[in-house]
């Protein structure tokens, strides 16, 4: 809240007052904090960013070392108590990850030598500890990231999978700010035709409907291409939240061993008593660079018990929900209902070696037997699935938004003959655009979107 009139402060706007000191965007205070993971560690970097920052460093240090140039300093408290031998370095200027004079110190990585050095350096009247993603909100605030940046940088974070990280760096690399920013450009040249379109006289008809006619064409093919990418952001989403494959079959057909073997993990409680799994039980899993969840659910049978129907209810919800479905039976059970494009499973399969099923794959979670094979096959599926290799980039529900409403507007504005209409129809579109990069109507999602950063990014 802007603490002068009471009204929500743009970011945007703030972008564009670097220097109005009343602007909370603008950062006149200076942050400290530990960029690196939680100490005991072999080394802890702590970072300090705003208009104190090298005041602070050489009140521990005495001097500081040239800029970008990397020193050994000797860390003392303000009762110049030793803290630290550690190395230095300062950037000066608005060409900084945070873009204002950035300060790290790279200290021996134990707890007391890290709070000690952050209590040294908050001593100092205008350095304060940060709050969680503040660094990279005043990146995005100083213009050196924008918000589709700032998410990519967020996924790559959180990226646990090679895919994933290829889709984090390409977004977090300005891959789709680019993109939408050159569909915003030719949406933009279109708009200056119409609009110079209504300027024509009576006499020039002739020159105004040949202008309409091509601008009609190209909104056309632009609308196509917008469609397209909103059509493959179900991939990209896939890539970015993971893919789903759901265990089902009746109780005790070894669905429990049947996860832990294929996760190579011991996750699923597995006793030879049927129902032992009430409730769904996610266990992640890494298919060849893909992210997936195997969901572990209750077995599927006609019960009395309460908890048990719910559990039931809960597992055939996942199956509904999930991208596959494993149906899961045994030698001597019956298989019950089985979801269409379930692959079937035939578990204990070294039990009865003999017995006939039509199924499409055999396996023993506990032998050993197929598991090899059926990772495999759940690896090229997902490969398939995914598509790795090829861009994805809507993996955002608001990216999903603000492209699907330019495709709208400019299918709109394709589809009138009438100039102040498609006008207006091409303003929403580009305006859709402009918020990919963070540039319009971004204020009530800036706290959600940097509060996934940790406290020294």
């Amino acid at each position: 809240m802007d603490s002068n009139n009471g009204k929500r402060c743009s970011w945007q706007r703030c972008r564009d007052r670097r220097n109005d000191a009343s602007c909370p965007a603008v950062t006149r205070s200076t942050i400290a904090a530990l960029a690196t993971g939680r100490p005991p560690s072999a080394v802890a970097i702590i970072r300090i960013s705003g208009p104190a920052a090298f005041a602070a460093v050489a009140g521990l240090c005495g001097s500081l070392p040239p800029p970008r140039r990397m020193s050994l300093r000797t860390l003392r408290d303000p009762n110049a108590q030793l803290l630290d031998s550690a190395l230095i370095v300062v950037f000066p200027g608005t060409a900084t990850a945070s873009g204002e004079d950035l300060a790290e110190l790279h200290l021996h990585g134990g707890a007391a030598v890290v709070s000690g050095v952050l209590d040294a350096l908050t001593r100092h009247p205008d350095v304060r500890l940060a709050e969680a993603g503040e660094f990279t909100r005043r990146a995005f605030a100083n213009g050196r990231l924008d918000l589709a940046q700032v998410e990519g940088l967020a996924d790559l974070i959180a990226a646990e999978t090679a895919t994933q990280r290829g889709q984090a760096l390409a977004l977090a690399g300005g891959v789709l700010t680019r993109l939408a920013d050159s569909w915003r450009d030719q949406i933009l040249s279109v708009l200056a035709q119409a609009e110079a379109g209504l300027d024509f006289a009576e006499d020039e008809a002739d020159v105004a409907a040949h202008i309409a006619q091509a601008s009609t064409e190209r909104l056309h093919l632009i609308a196509a291409e917008l469609n397209a990418l909103v059509a493959d952001s179900g991939r990209a989403a896939r890539i970015r939240e993971g893919l789903t494959i759901a265990v089902i079959g009746p109780p005790n057909v070894g669905k429990s061993s049947l996860v832990n073997a294929l996760s190579t993990r011991d996750m699923a409680i597995v006793t030879p008593i049927a129902g032992t799994t009430r409730d769904t039980i996610e266990v992640p899993m890494n298919l060849n660079g893909a992210a997936a969840t195997l969901v572990d659910t209750a077995g599927l049978r006609a019960t009395d018990d309460p908890i048990e129907l719910e559990g039931i209810r809960r597992a055939k919800a996942r199956a509904a929900a999930a991208d596959l479905v494993l149906h899961i039976s045994a030698p001597g059970v019956d298989e019950g209902g089985m979801p269409v494009g379930a692959w079937r499973v035939l578990n204990k399969c070294d039990l009865d070696p003999s017995a006939v099923t039509e199924v499409d794959y055999r396996v023993s979670a506990l032998a050993g037997d197929g598991i090899a094979a059926l990772r495999a096959a759940l690896a090229d599926w997902a490969a398939a699935a995914t598509r790795p290799g090829e861009p994805a980039l809507l993996a955002h529900a608001r990216h999903r938004a603000a492209f699907a409403d330019a495709a709208a507007a400019v299918q709109a504005a394709a589809g009138t003959d009438d100039e102040v209409l498609r006008a207006e129809d091409l303003r929403r579109a580009a305006h859709a655009l402009g918020r990919i990069a963070g540039r319009v109507d971004v204020d009530d999602i800036l706290d959600r979107i940097f509060g996934q950063f940790c406290i020294g990014k």
